[in-house]
């Protein structure tokens, strides 16, 4: 599970433009007026390695204001809860008392640990003016500028040197299983996480309450059920971020995708009355980006009216989700445990197909059948795609490397095509098939 790191700071420092160029979007709004950014932002970092998810907080306001309260609270909450903090400052300012001020409730908050970036160094020539940072007693100060890209690489090994090491994430590291499946359950709010999570263990594990987001942390249980060891990870429902509730919701958000990322197959939960909501597709789009495999679980059908039948709900999955076409949909009551059994063998089956790995004789029919395609993609310029071989890279989810003329000519349509010839030489249910297009000469 990935830890997250903080960036905070007083207004107007580049805590956006730092959190944009760490995670390569433009997510956060930058603009020079201070205390633009009110909400939090979350994104993920890789470096050297290792993995985490930045979070962009709002200034800290020198001055009272009408969301300084609202603010400050994100701010400690943030500080409480995150692994490392970034603690951006402006070099060309220099420490000011609102810097000092922060500094102190970082302490105060849980004495975690601080890389403080001096930011606004666009020139080498201006380094020196990060020593005054060391007035704050941090340790960890490096000079950089996110406008011009200069000293992330620095603060990239300074972050990944003070997070506590991977395995620290993980309360059941101990376990050296290889045949350990691990599922995660995610959902939206009161879509029946736990409920499921203490069906499939026989167990009360997790708390079960109408009250919407009663989950706050993922709550690891390792079970064995017909010989077969999962560990299951409940986690915090998922909503959209203007409905967040409060600063533990939305670090319950954060971590839910974590459990996700360390996850051998996720269970995406649906209620079956409300099907297919823009949370249900957030999640399935994260677990479609991380590789993982996916069963949909339409739960709470005994609640369901006899007017609404299960090809229709089928169809509206399809239609709406046609991005996952290979996921089984599993009708299911986490209340009295009808489908439970169903769950568990689909995930047995999506983890084994993550797996799979598709012979040579019969990559070269996956080749007749994609050059034999009715017309390969060509450009403007009358140049068309040569495909020359392809080969299946190790690990999971399965992925394929096609070598052709020119990567650019490949478009989408052409790619999901031989997504589904490569699914009709193999069984590939419940687990995404990933292609790679690579540009190589013809020997």
């Amino acid at each position: 599970m990935a830890g997250t790191v903080a960036v905070i700071g007083r207004p107007n420092v580049g805590k956006s433009s730092l959190f944009n160029r760490l995670t390569g979007t433009k997510d956060a709004i930058v603009d020079d007026m201070p205390g633009v950014t009110r909400d939090r932002l979350y994104g993920e970092v890789a470096h050297e390695g290792r993995s985490f998810y930045v979070i962009d907080t709002g200034g800290i306001y020198g001055e009272d204001t009408e969301f300084t309260d609202g603010i400050r609270a994100h701010v400690e909450e943030a500080v409480r809860e995150c692994d490392a903090v970034i603690f951006v400052v402006d070099g060309r300012e220099g420490i000011t008392g609102s810097d000092e001020e922060i500094a102190g409730f970082i302490r105060r908050a849980g004495n975690k640990p601080v890389v403080v970036a001096v930011n606004k160094l666009d020139d080498p020539k201006h380094d020196d003016l990060a020593n005054d940072a060391y007035a704050l007693g941090f340790e960890n100060v490096i000079p950089v500028s996110a406008v011009h890209k200069r000293g992330l690489y620095e603060l990239l090994d300074a972050v990944n040197g003070i997070l506590p090491p991977d395995d620290e994430y993980d309360e059941y590291d101990d376990y050296d299983d290889a045949d350990e499946i691990r599922l995660v359950i995610a959902g939206k709010p009161n879509v029946g996480k736990s409920s499921l999570l203490n069906k499939i263990t026989n167990s009360e594990r997790s708390l079960v309450s109408p009250i919407a987001g009663t989950t706050r942390d993922p709550v690891d249980t390792r079970t064995v059920i017909d010989g077969q060891a999962f560990r299951i990870v409940d986690t915090a429902g998922i909503r959209r971020r203007a409905k967040f509730d409060g600063d533990l919701e939305y670090y319950s958000f954060v971590r839910t995708l974590g459990a996700v990322d360390r996850s051998d197959v996720a269970l995406l939960l649906m209620d079956a009355r409300e099907p297919c909501t823009d949370q249900d597709k957030k999640i399935a789009a994260h677990v479609v980006r991380k590789g993982k495999g996916l069963v949909i679980v339409v739960n709470k059908w005994d609640l369901v009216s006899g007017g609404s039948k299960a090809d229709e709900i089928m169809k509206k999955i399809r239609d709406d989700m046609p991005f996952v076409s290979y996921a089984p949909v599993i009708f299911a009551s986490a209340l009295n445990g009808r489908g439970v059994a169903k769950i568990l063998q689909a995930a047995i089956t999506a983890t084994a197909n993550r797996k799979k790995h598709i012979p040579t004789n019969v990559l070269n029919r996956l080749m007749r059948d994609v050059l034999a395609f009715d017309r390969l993609p060509s450009d403007r310029k009358g140049r068309s795609l040569k495909v020359y071989y392809c080969s299946q890279a190790e690990g999971e989810p399965p992925t394929f490397i096609f070598f052709v003329n020119n990567p650019e000519l490949v478009n989408g349509g052409f790619e999901n095509h031989v997504k589904n010839k490569i699914r009709e030489l193999e069984d590939f249910t419940g687990t995404p098939v990933r292609t790679f297009w690579r540009g190589k000469e013809k020997e």
